[in-house]
């Protein structure tokens, strides 16, 4: 009896044991920078990105900014800028479309598998229809916005039109995403500027964790200040992602880019290098 019962034992304990399975090691990853900006815009009116008033007559050159990231073999495109359209009297054209920049590395637009988009004002969305056989990643506040029956006079629809009417893959992103599934590039929900805004972190081996901001902050004047915009959709929920944005940025030790602030550039590798 006591050998059978020694043997009971044996028999389960076996069977909780279980062969370790290795992790699998997270891909290669690499960021590089676009310049997605008009080609001669003028310095901006800041007087408008303070609900407090703290820019008042003051002006700043401002730039726009897309990014590659490069997840072994599959490409991510965030955000797509300002259009690619004749001079305007809004203002100048694009100098180089995102399409020839991305040729410029050899890729071509099939080849991109997703575009994200921090959310869905036109110098962030301009050339997202250059890539109509990607997945669109959009904050699911965002989505609902567009697809409702009044959208906001500053919302700009119709680079999206292809997948506000199902003719392309998308999904509506309503908290944070991983988007690759190992944890090296995520969305993070930053509500505030719009409903559905998001900013992204991407894990790079050699320079570190980078979070790109999207429009949380627009100039580093107003993140360090926690400057709230007069044209942004909520103030508590701008303060909220600030405090997260943060509270991220340090416990993760992360080199912080504002995508429209010129002197943030330089925190990456000129184009058409990139960081990894």
């Amino acid at each position: 009896m006591t050998k059978s019962i020694h043997c009971y034992v044996a028999g389960v304990i076996a069977s909780l044991v279980t062969v370790p399975v290795l992790a699998q090691a997270p891909a290669d990853v690499s960021l590089t920078r676009f310049d997605c900006a008009p080609g001669s815009a003028p310095p901006a009116d800041i007087g408008r990105f303070s609900d407090t008033m703290a820019y008042e007559g003051k002006k700043l050159q401002l730039t726009a900014s897309c990014y590659l990231i490069r997840h072994a073999d599959h490409y991510m495109i965030w955000d797509t800028g300002y259009p690619v359209t004749a001079a305007t009297p809004n203002g100048p054209s694009v100098k180089v479309s995102l399409v020839d920049q991305l040729a410029q590395l050899k890729i071509k637009p099939e080849q991109i598998e997703y575009v994200g988009i921090s959310h869905y004002h036109g110098d962030h969305t301009g050339q997202a229809a250059s890539f109509p056989q990607a997945t669109l990643l959009i904050g699911q506040g965002d989505w609902d916005v567009l697809k409702g029956p009044t959208p906001s006079g500053t919302t700009n629809a119709a680079p999206l039109k292809h997948w506000l009417d199902g003719e392309g893959k998308s999904e509506q992103v309503a908290k944070d995403k991983d988007v690759f599934g190992d944890g090296t590039v995520i969305m993070l929900d930053m509500p505030g500027h719009t409903p559905g805004h998001h900013s992204l972190l991407v894990k790079l081996k050699e320079k570190g964790n980078v979070l790109i901001s999207g429009d949380q902050a627009h100039f580093r004047e107003n993140y360090d200040s926690n400057g709230v915009p007069t044209f942004n959709w909520n103030r508590a929920a701008t303060l909220a992602s600030f405090d997260r944005f943060k509270q991220i940025a340090k416990n993760m030790n992360a080199t912080v880019i504002i995508q429209h602030d010129p002197r943030d550039i330089d925190k990456l590798p000129a184009f058409p290098a990139a960081a990894k």
